[in-house]
């Protein structure tokens, strides 16, 4: 076992959560509650935590549970920890957000029906995950129920041991885990990942100066997978985004000799065909297949953040993959870029 990667199961985040000053029914109003959140969870998970903190003071009605930050309702399918890295672009600790249980915004996030929405939104990014990496997705299809019930019971628990043992049997190792590992050896393959892109047109030189994010249309949320065709080359964090963003990467020369990335017309396919209709577009996520609208070339990367780590770009991609992945096998990258306006006078 890396030791990197038990540091990602065991990583959580700090929040303070305060209910939303419209369902408060009684006086004095309830103090905010104080939870740890594991990174590789989900914010619906929570809700036997805060139901009962905040049960005496809710008002009449059925429970829609959502959280916001700063006015923006979270996506409840992305992971604790990337929406953290994603939104605070200057860590908040603790992390303040609001919870609702009423008034669900249905018109911005699709529906959650508690621990089974997030389930088999889990387990449908896991098909992706095995459809990318194998060309389909029957090693996940053809789960008993007892051995999905028991890897979902790891992620839920936090418990890294029996998730190895679970998802062992899925066969969807991407890198390898010897010493080869270390010097940036890749086997040859497609990795799954995905990409939160953060555009910024305002001016800024640091972090906390950097605009907040107050609507989802300002990131693109990109599967992209990367397909690495040379096995035992070395091969960096650095070329890895190279090939995953060359929309930002235009005229510079690759470390690597030739693009290792190929998005082959099966990948497109995936939503409809192996996955099922629970993902993908439905989801609200947005599967690009091809390079995001043009950029400049002035266009600077201010921030990656991967498991709230700013890894070095000389990394081994390996061993970033091997150790900062989730649980469904993606490699959630979040990225900050300032473009210029060019509407600007």
């Amino acid at each position: 076992m890396m030791e990197a990667q038990k540091y990602v199961w065991e990583g959580a985040i700090p929040l303070q959560i305060h209910l939303h000053e419209s369902e408060i029914t009684s006086l004095p109003p309830p103090s905010p509650a104080l939870i740890l959140a594991p990174r590789i969870g989900y914010l619906p998970l929570l809700l036997p935590l805060i139901k009962p903190y905040f049960s005496s003071t809710l008002p009449p009605g059925q429970d829609t549970l959502w959280f916001d930050y700063k006015g923006l309702p979270l996506k409840w399918y992305i992971p604790t920890g990337v929406l953290f890295d994603l939104l605070c672009a200057e860590p908040e600790r603790p992390w303040n957000l609001t919870v609702h249980f009423r008034g669900y915004p249905s018109n911005l996030l699709i529906p959650c029906e508690g621990e089974e929405s997030v389930k088999w939104s889990f387990i449908n990014s896991l098909k992706e995950a095995d459809y990318i990496i194998n060309g389909n997705c029957k090693n996940v299809m053809n789960m008993s129920q007892s051995d999905q019930v028991e890897l979902w019971r790891s992620v839920m628990d936090g418990n890294l041991d029996k998730y190895i043992r679970s998802s062992s049997k899925l066969k969807l190792g991407t890198v390898t885990t010897d010493e080869a590992d270390m010097v940036g050896q890749v086997k040859a393959g497609k990795i799954p990942v995905r990409l939160y892109v953060w555009s910024v047109n305002e001016d800024f030189e640091d972090m906390e100066d950097a605009p907040e994010v107050d609507n989802w249309d300002q990131i693109s949320y990109i599967n992209r997978p990367l397909e690495i065709h040379k096995e035992g080359k070395y091969f960096t964090l650095h070329d890895a985004l190279k090939n995953l963003l060359p929309e930002f990467f235009a005229g510079k020369p690759l470390i690597n000799d030739k693009p290792c990335i190929e998005e082959s017309e099966d990948f497109q396919k995936v939503s409809s065909e192996d996955v099922g209709s629970s993902t993908g577009a439905e989801e609200g996520k947005e599967i690009v297949s091809q390079p995001m609208e043009s950029c400049c070339n002035d266009a600077e990367i201010k921030l990656i953040r991967i498991q709230g780590i700013e890894p070095k770009l000389e990394i081994p991609f390996s061993w970033v993959v091997t150790n900062l992945k989730n649980p469904e096998h993606f490699l959630h990258i979040c990225v900050c870029v300032k473009i210029p306006n060019v509407n600007a006078a």
